[in-house]
């Protein structure tokens, strides 16, 4: 755990275990969760606004050639999924991509992967809850022919004054989560097999309707557009990785973690495009693209009623809120272990005795992320999020790399196929994406990184216990606890 000869602080997967009790109990937090719950809890954390909403979107860069889209943003999340199963496997614990960066790479890059987590997570919860507001407003119109006002239920980019709807479903998702691990992977679990049925149940209604010729010509936009539409489709898969910072509150971590990883892939990715197939066969590109609520239109159409689109739209209002609720879930324990680290205050790491949860930590995250939930557009982050999350899968896919040369004998319960292959593809394909984003995200990541940099030079670096302290060992205590 001491620093490396090239002055790198890096610490040891054995200490990041030794720390989070990965093979006991997780550092004041309670394993409860089973492998459907957490297949489950990674459906809940992909399936949401991504489909629900940003299909249209990407459906009007793509055109009918979408599906090669959602294929090519389903074979970069493959590789890259390889990956975190493999890590999630040998590093169980909360961190996620924090924790196998500092286990590899060092504290410098895994602070400021732990920082592009913050556009993963807690920017792109902002996203999802603005997407729930959008979806509320179709519900309400269907059950009783009235709407939220503009002004209070879309932000000052989208003509209204604050984006009401959106701050609720994030503060109903903290209660939810500072109640307990158990009561939240229920409610998860739940509205997680309504979803999978009502975008089942989408397919069979629009397919009825479905027409060869929708589909052509298929390549509208060409290349370029089917590269638009994969950095945009990216932000649908996004959510897998949650799964793996669920890693100190799940029933046998080392097997369970990397089965629900590629059971959630295979099972998201058939979704997916099936969805795309069925409503673009429907309606056709310019009839989906650029549309508000979308399928609830598509259905609406087809069956000539609002029933149906009630419907679906009470299944996205659903869908939406428990991707809020986990992704929530996420961001808090990945704030966890950077301030178990040291690298953040202290308050994110402390435990309530009563319901083993980070209850001021959530509340924090709920607070913060709410303000661009309530005066932020959709499209303003969707962009800004994708490229955080690719740039951690980057590190992530080195990270596999890296652990196979430092510790060659480490216990891993899944190996990435095809190795060394896998991983370098899963970079390639993550920069292939990045590219399809735009020089205008581009330098907003940069001056993102750049504002992260200094913040590790100037906090994270000088209070890192990894400089400061003597390495924890195997007894090393449990967090601090909230009274």
């Amino acid at each position: 755990m001491s620093p490396t000869p090239t002055g790198l602080r890096i610490k040891s997967p054995e200490s990041l275990i030794a720390e989070s009790g990965a093979d006991l109990e997780g550092h004041g937090l309670k394993r409860t969760m089973g492998l459907f719950q957490l297949v489950c809890f990674g459906v809940g954390a992909i399936v949401g606004t991504g489909i629900f909403v940003g299909l249209s979107d990407t459906v009007a860069e793509a055109g009918p050639a979408v599906i090669v889209s959602f294929v090519l943003a389903a074979i970069t999340c493959i590789f890259t999924a390889f990956s975190f199963a493999e890590l999630g496997g040998a590093i169980p614990v909360s961190g996620s991509s924090y924790s196998f960066a500092y286990a590899t790479l060092g504290e410098r890059i895994a602070f400021l992967v732990g920082w592009c987590l913050l556009l993963e997570y807690g920017v792109s919860v902002s996203a999802v809850a603005v997407g729930w507001s959008q979806y509320l407003n179709e519900l309400l119109d269907s059950l009783f022919g009235h709407q939220i006002p503009a002004a209070l239920s879309a932000g000052p980019a989208d003509g209204g004054v604050v984006n009401l709807p959106a701050v609720i479903v994030m503060l109903m998702a903290a209660a939810l989560l500072v109640r307990g691990i158990r009561e939240s992977a229920r409610a998860t679990a739940a509205m997680a097999v309504l979803k999978i049925g009502i975008l089942i149940a989408f397919c069979a209604i629009a397919f009825t309707a479905f027409q060869h010729d929708n589909l052509t010509p298929f390549l509208r936009d060409g290349i370029g557009g089917v590269t638009s539409g994969a950095s945009l489709a990216f932000f649908s898969y996004i959510g897998f990785d949650a799964i793996t910072t669920a890693g100190e509150e799940v029933k046998n971590p080392r097997r369970n973690i990397p089965i629900a990883i590629m059971v959630c892939i295979g099972i998201v990715t058939v979704l997916y495009c099936a969805v795309a197939v069925a409503a673009i066969g429907a309606l056709g590109a310019d009839a989906v693209g650029d549309k508000p609520a979308a399928l609830s239109l598509v259905v609406d159409q087809v069956t000539d009623s609002t029933v149906g689109g009630g419907i679906i739209a009470f299944g996205a209002v659903v869908a939406i809120a428990s991707v809020v609720l986990t992704v929530m879930y996420g961001q808090t324990r990945i704030l966890m272990s950077m301030s178990r680290d040291g690298l953040i205050p202290r308050v994110f790491e402390r435990v309530s005795p009563k319901t083993s949860t980070p209850v001021t930590n959530t509340w924090i995250v709920a607070a913060v992320f709410a303000v661009p939930a309530a005066f932020s557009s959709l499209d303003a982050v969707v962009n800004l999020t994708t490229i955080g999350t690719l740039a951690t899968m980057v590190a992530v896919n080195v990270a596999v790399v890296a652990l196979r040369r430092s510790h060659p004998g480490l216990k891993r319960s899944f190996r990435v196929p095809l190795y060394p292959l896998s991983p370098v593809l899963g970079i390639a394909m993550c920069l292939y994406l990045i590219w399809g984003t735009g020089w205008t995200t581009w330098l907003q990541f940069a001056v993102f990184l750049v504002v992260g940099a200094l913040v590790y030079a100037f906090y994270g670096r000088r209070n890192s216990r990894l400089g400061v302290l003597t390495p924890p060992t195997a007894d090393a205590g449990p967090a601090p606890r909230e009274g």
